[in-house]
């Protein structure tokens, strides 16, 4: 049975050849398929190491739990937010590649990273997974939400619930907007439309300014939520 499998591996592979999402080789074994990177840059992709500030999860030089840009601008509804990778060269087009250009499988890298980082923190073992809802509209355009598929991908990884309890109604599209426009672009578009869990852990794919996360916890604390956290792939 091995044997048959391993063949039918080969021969789809043969007739319809994958390819790296980074340095566009043809991938050749099954954990290349499996992760849509071959093995060397599999190897490559390391998380954010060292310590982090705790209301952006960004790398920390000299500062002590929070960085001085969260010290300047620190009204935060949530109470702690992590950051997986960096929002810059090879991991910039980590993204690119799973956002707009639909390489699914690279969901397995960021969920294993997730599911990896949720047993290390004893204050996210109770919280419920809640994804930062699309635009309307969005799924009808591109076929599909990134952030949806990395939740459907991570409840298998985990036994942590998921709970779509946030609805967002029409707005501008964020990365067009300053950090004040963010803000005042999302005020009472984002509500809940189910009963809020009292732990949560908000899931979204990149941070720049913080303003999605921060109106979603607005929301689910001014809603019953007692702990927002927030977590987020990439760190722009």
């Amino acid at each position: 049975m091995k044997k048959i499998l391993k063949f039918l591996f080969w021969a789809k592979n043969y007739l319809f050849p994958e390819y790296c999402a980074l340095c566009k080789n043809i991938l050749i074994d099954v954990n290349e398929v499996k992760y849509g990177l071959c093995n060397d840059c599999y190897r490559s992709i390391l998380v954010v190491q060292g310590y982090k500030c705790e209301l952006c999860g960004k790398p920390l030089i000299s500062e002590i739990k929070i960085c001085l840009e969260c010290r300047d601008n620190n009204k935060r509804n949530y109470d702690r937010l992590w950051v997986i990778f960096p929002y810059t060269g090879k991991y910039q087009k980590l993204l690119t590649e799973y956002k707009f250009n639909k390489k699914i499988k690279l969901t397995n890298l960021f969920s294993e990273k997730i599911a990896n980082l949720l047993e290390t923190e004893p204050c996210l073992k109770d919280a419920v997974i809640v994804p930062v809802p699309p635009r309307p509209g969005k799924i009808k355009k591109t076929g599909w939400d990134q952030v949806e598929f990395l939740v459907k991908t991570l409840e298998k990884l985990t036994t942590q619930k998921v709970y779509r309890c946030l609805k967002r109604r029409k707005s501008k599209v964020q990365k067009q907007l300053s950090r004040n426009q963010r803000m005042d672009n999302l005020t009472g578009r984002i509500y809940t439309h189910k009963k809020i869990p009292k732990i949560v852990l908000l899931i979204d794919d990149v941070i720049t300014t913080g303003s999605t996360i921060n109106i979603c916890a607005s929301v689910l604390k001014k809603n019953g939520a007692d702990k927002v956290y927030g977590l987020c792939l990439f760190y722009d």
